[in-house]
């Protein structure tokens, strides 16, 4: 009876075929889906290993830096130093933004990294593919390759115009956003500090503010073109751990003395998957959801479809003595044979399509058994209804008009 299968199928080919290749499509999709997720994770994962750090501290009671705003005084780094366990202790800021290159704008995070060096100094792109890292204390940057800048190209962040001098690779933001690092004091200019029309008006209305006496005006004015023309924040600290020392017994010690919230690798990591990622990943489950509903009603749509193109050959087997279970193997022969290439074309169709994408897609071995599996189980579910009209089939209409 699997020859029977085998030559129903190619009575039929053309048909069989073209709704393979729709399926392949559907669980092409479906597969690129799960990829998105996948590289949704991978590039959380990639933006703690790429910042060196075994602990983040931020300011008191947030889930910062990644997740939320978070403001630390800039030399809070020096007391994390003291306490012991402490290798190296680096502030960093982090802001998401558009940057600039002539008529060309990327949506990028700027990372401004504290001075130092590479893997030493906790914050720094781990390697470079070309280029070299920052060795000026001003208006050099190191941008990732998705970013599509180059080697000597001007980019503009702010007020001012940095050169890229390297080119990293992998290093990217939860939302898949390219990274761009340059020096700490112009990455605080250039998120902290206000520009020279903010300066302007606040200045006119410490003057007409006539709470103020006359007299202490001047020295007002003084005390806000100072504070306005200098930065003393950060977004968070980078802490790494000297051997021997665990990561927990640290950032207790760090919360209890220096009154700010220190979150280890695996907290940070639940931070970004449960609560940067979560809304995401249950959007995904449901687009999941709805693929694979709708793969199962175009395999029992084709599979009853051909099942009732051939009622009278049915009621022949009938006759001729063809036991019910040998009928019902055919017809799921056929769905699992449908599933087979749906899930060849799919895999392939996903493969090419997967580096087209703009955000990361992380296609998992491990997923593509899952998928195949459940392909050929939602073929077997599908396959049920046509077996139930099959074995339902009278053999007199065999003989009949």
């Amino acid at each position: 009876m699997i020859s029977l299968a085998g030559r129903d199928i190619l009575h039929t080919w053309g048909k069989f075929v073209f709704t393979g290749i729709g399926l392949g499509l559907l669980i092409g999709v479906t597969l690129v889906m799960a990829g998105v997720y996948r590289g949704m994770v991978d590039d959380g994962k990639a933006l703690l290993d790429n910042s060196g750090a075994d602990i983040w501290v931020v300011q008191k009671d947030t889930l910062g830096p990644y997740a939320e705003p978070s403001s630390l005084y800039d030399d809070a780094y020096r007391a994390i130093l003291t306490i012991p366990g402490v290798a190296q202790a680096a502030n960093a800021t982090y802001l998401n933004m558009q940057v600039a290159s002539g008529d060309k704008e990327v949506r990028a995070m700027v990372v401004g990294i504290a001075p130092g060096q590479t893997g030493v100094t906790p914050g720094w792109p781990p390697y470079l593919v070309a280029g070299h890292q920052i060795v000026r204390s001003h208006y050099e940057a190191v941008a990732d390759v998705s970013s599509g800048f180059k080697l000597g190209d001007k980019i503009t962040i702010r007020r001012n115009n940095y050169t890229v001098v390297g080119l990293s690779q992998r290093t990217v933001s939860t939302s898949g956003d390219p990274m761009i690092f340059i020096p700490l004091k112009d990455a605080q200019a250039a998120q902290f500090l206000k520009d020279n029309d903010a300066i302007w008006q606040s200045r006119r209305r410490t003057e007409s503010n006539p709470a103020l006496n006359r007299p202490q005006i001047p020295d007002l004015l003084d005390a806000i073109i100072a504070s306005q023309s200098t930065n003393t924040f950060v977004n968070a600290v980078l802490v790494t751990l000297k051997p021997g020392y665990h990561p927990d017994d640290i950032a207790a010690s760090i919360q209890r003395w220096q009154r700010l919230t220190a979150y280890t690798r695996s907290q940070m990591e639940a931070i970004l998957i449960d609560k940067l990622i979560a809304t995401s990943a249950k959007q995904i489950a449901m687009f999941l959801v709805i693929l694979a509903l709708v793969s199962t009603a175009i395999v029992a749509f084709i599979i009853y479809s051909l099942t009732m193109d051939k009622i009278r050959e049915i009621a022949v087997l009938k006759l001729i003595g063809t036991r019910n279970r040998t009928i019902a193997a055919m017809i799921m022969q056929q769905a699992l044979a449908l599933g087979v290439i749906g899930f060849v074309v799919g895999k392939i169709s996903a493969t090419l399509t997967a580096p087209l994408f703009p955000k990361y897609v992380l296609l998992n071995p491990q997923d593509s058994i899952v998928g195949f599996v459940v392909v050929l189980f939602i073929c077997v579910v599908a396959s049920l209804v046509s077996i139930r009209i099959a074995l339902k089939v009278d053999p007199a209409e065999a003989i009949g008009g």
